[in-house]
């Protein structure tokens, strides 16, 4: 398997069916070719095989799915596309930065490229769910870019890495369990979530910043799966320990 075929890009509700063929040709020329769209307003249609320009192939095997959960679920590294500052800030990569990351880590798992709507990006809740986010630096005074010309740019800079690295890619250090997937952490996230209400350290009246802020620093760590089978033991014994009477003082 070459090492692309674990690198997939994710379109989240694209509007126009055009970008979707032009997403694709930009994917094509660069090596790419997994492509998943998440709830498309229309597709397949006739606009995105004409953008598309040859690279039908990749629209016939496209994956088509209704959130964007399903599209990550077996992604260990997720990356998602940003055109400005959030008020919780997340670990921030340049186009560059993103390929010298991904292109590694695609030779031992899937890995995932998001990237949002054409007017309006992704929302808060997805960008949560990715473990970094990818700026590309356009003009401040204009920076109104292309979907497909976003995918192009990610594209060509993955497509570089591996030019330059000769196939002989650099392998991260070896850890002694495989990273977490995307459908992992948000079971250990909903667990989370389920114990801290439990012990009232959530008010799920007025919940704030606390989850966003935990996935921030679960993010930053990368967990493995053993720590999340680790993490959510702790979650399952404290339940239990919750669910026990307390027990009576013994008399002297």
């Amino acid at each position: 398997m070459r090492v692309s075929d674990n690198i997939l890009v994710v379109l989240v509700n694209s509007s126009h069916p055009g970008n979707i063929g032009s997403a694709a040709r930009a994917m094509k020329t660069m090596g790419l070719s997994q492509l998943c769209l998440v709830a498309p307003d229309q597709f397949p249609h006739e606009y995105a095989t004409s953008r598309a320009a040859g690279a039908d192939d990749l629209l016939d095997n496209a994956r088509v799915v209704d959130t964007l959960d399903e599209a990550i679920a077996d992604c260990a590294l997720v990356v998602g596309t940003s055109a400005r500052g959030r008020k919780i800030p997340w670990p921030l990569l340049n186009p560059r930065e993103c390929a010298e990351r991904v292109l590694p880590e695609s030779r031992r798992h899937k890995v995932a490229l998001v990237f949002g709507r054409e007017e309006r990006g992704l929302t808060n809740d997805e960008l949560a769910r990715c473990h970094y986010h990818v700026h590309i630096p356009s003009m401040p005074d204009y920076s109104s870019l292309n979907l497909g010309a976003a995918v192009q740019v990610l594209s060509y800079e993955l497509r570089m890495a591996q030019l330059a690295a000769q196939d002989a890619l650099s392998v991260p250090n070896e850890w002694d369990a495989e990273y977490a997937t995307a459908a992992e952490l948000e079971g250990y996230y909903g667990h989370l979530e389920e114990v801290l209400r439990q012990i009232g350290f959530i008010d799920p009246a007025n919940p704030g910043q606390v989850m966003t802020r935990l996935r921030r620093l679960y993010s930053r760590q990368r967990l493995d799966k053993i720590e999340v089978n680790i993490l959510r033991g702790v979650l399952s014994e404290t339940q239990r320990s919750l669910r026990q009477p307390p027990t009576p003082p013994t008399e002297e």
